[in-house]
């Protein structure tokens, strides 16, 4: 009977070491494995800066769109042409003083 009693306390140890070692390696990988926790804050941290440039983009978007509505042909805005005229190529007036 002690031979029985040894197998079954060798087989119950190695049980509870497969069991402690699963449960550490799944629980390693729940955390840190490609799809764990740590992964899943830093692709939300990610996503919120994503989406943060994004509007800045949609908003730049918008603005470039009304500047280039704003010179098309079927509706000329002269004071925005005469502003972007004077930025981009220093035209002035004889009467103006440009000081930069």
């Amino acid at each position: 009977m002690s031979e029985n009693g040894a197998t079954r306390r060798a087989i119950a140890a190695g049980f509870g070491f497969f069991v402690v070692g699963a449960t550490c390696y799944f629980g390693y990988a729940a955390l840190q494995g490609d799809t764990g926790l740590v992964e899943q804050l830093r692709l939300t941290r990610e996503k919120a800066e994503l989406e943060a440039q994004l509007v800045g983009i949609r908003a730049e978007r918008r603005r470039m769109e009304n500047l280039t509505h704003r010179l098309s042909d079927r509706y000329l805005d002269l004071d925005l042409l005469d502003e972007r005229t004077r930025a981009v190529l220093g035209y002035a007036r004889p009467d103006e003083i440009v000081i930069r």
